[in-house]
This record gives structure tokens, C-alpha cells and sequence, in this order.
């Protein structure tokens, strides 16, 4: 009895599937679709667009002509030259063996300092007047730190070279020490440092210079606080 009822119910399942697969057949060719399907499968595919080619990007040169002034226009193009400029330079020195203390130094008085001052002038009237000579006293910056020496600028203005030249110093011994002498700033850089380390100079010395030749300074020195320096000649 079971097995008639599910049989029954099977068939009757059946029964309602055909139907409504029917139905939806005659749906569909009432609304054409079938036909639209297959016009759809017969008809290709649009062939895909080609990909542009790009050219490649020229940048057109052209020769400008610079305009010129009119007063200027009819002399020749200048023409600009990579200039050299040679400079003035000495060979270096060591003077590492003669290390100055400075830690201990000791500024001159106003007084030692003008004594010094008056000794070298004395032995400048002694030298005479054949060749220019001026005398200079000592500062903490001519005899460390910077190790600069400005000379006098009337004096350069007057005797000494227009441009920077290697100026040689000579001491009471005959020893020779080459500096650079900057004419713009009318005074004595590279060079300087060894001559004012070799002979030890302090704050109030005070030095004769007397020029014996066009770049060529004899020097003499009068220590500050030592009268007895500065006979040789």
C-alpha cells in the first residue's frame, strides 16, 4: 500500500514537472528567445581595436640668434677664456721640533714695549739712509694664533711690489726665510709663522726691517726687556 502511494506521488511530481516545463517553453517562443539566442552564437565576435601606436616624441631644435644692442652690434662676438690664476705660494715647513709653550706667555708692558720701541729706532738712524727701512712692534697676533703681519701701508704703497710677491727675509745670522707678501692687504702670510717661531719672537719685540733689495728685507731684532740684543749689524 505504502509503495502505490509513493509511485503515485512520484508520477504525479513528474506530472507537474512536464507541465511547467512547457509553460515555460511556450514563454519563450512567445517572446522570440530561442531565435535571439541562436542569431547570437551564429554572429562573431568584434575583433578587438587595435592598440594605437604612438610615435615617438621628437623635440624640434632650433638655432636662436642672441639679439645684440645696436650699439654693440656690429663689433665682433666676444670670445670668454678660462683665466688661470697663478698664485704666489712657498714651500712648507715644519716646525713641529721648536713646540712653543704659549701657556706660560706674558704680554709686555706699555713700558718695555716703548723701550724696545726706542732701541730699534736708534739702530734704525745707525743704519743710515741708503735703503728704505721701517720698524715694527710686535702684537699677540704677528707672533701666534693668526701668525699675520701687517706692514705699513704707506711704506708698500712706496717701495714695495703692486703685486703679491715672495718676499725673503734675512736675519742678523744670514739666514734666509721666503714669506708671501699679499699686496692688497699690504702684509706678510705664509712664511711669516716660521720666521716668528725660529727666532722666538714674543709680544714687544720690536723689528727693523730695512729693504736691501726689491723683495729682500734685512731684520733686525730688539727683544723686549733684553737691552743687550740688537748690536749685530
Amino acid at each position: 500500500m505504502g509503495k502505490m502511494v509513493m509511485a503515485k506521488s512520484k508520477l504525479s511530481y513528474e506530472e507537474s514537472r512536464r507541465q511547467r516545463l512547457e509553460e515555460n517553453k511556450k514563454r519563450m517562443e512567445a517572446l522570440n528567445l530561442p531565435q535571439l539566442a541562436q542569431a547570437l552564437k551564429t554572429t562573431s565576435s568584434p575583433k578587438p581595436s587595435p592598440m594605437k601606436r604612438t610615435k615617438p616624441r621628437t623635440v624640434e631644435k632650433q638655432m636662436v640668434v642672441v639679439r645684440r644692442s645696436s650699439r654693440v652690434a656690429n663689433l665682433p662676438t666676444p670670445v670668454y677664456k678660462e683665466v688661470v690664476v697663478d698664485r704666489v705660494m712657498i714651500p712648507r715647513k715644519s716646525y713641529s721640533s721648536r713646540h712653543r709653550d704659549l701657556s706660560n706667555r706674558v704680554y709686555a708692558s706699555d713700558e718695555a714695549r716703548a723701550e724696545a720701541m726706542e732701541r730699534a729706532e736708534n739702530l734704525e738712524s745707525g743704519l743710515g739712509s741708503d735703503h728704505p727701512i721701517f720698524v715694527k712692534t710686535m702684537l699677540p697676533s704677528h707672533v701666534s694664533g693668526g701668525f699675520w703681519l701687517g706692514l705699513q701701508v704707506q711704506f708698500c704703497k712706496e717701495h714695495l711690489p703692486k703685486g703679491d710677491e715672495v718676499m725673503t727675509l734675512i736675519d742678523e745670522d744670514g739666514n734666509e726665510y721666503p714669506t708671501i707678501y699679499l699686496a692688497r692687504k699690504t702684509g706678510l702670510s705664509g712664511g711669516w709663522k716660521g720666521f716668528a717661531v725660529a727666532h722666538d719672537l714674543v709680544d714687544g719685540d720690536a723689528l727693523v726691517f730695512q729693504l736691501i733689495r726689491r723683495t729682500v728685507f734685512k731684520v733686525y731684532i730688539l727683544r723686549v726687556g733684553r737691552p743687550e740684543d740688537g748690536n749685530k749689524l
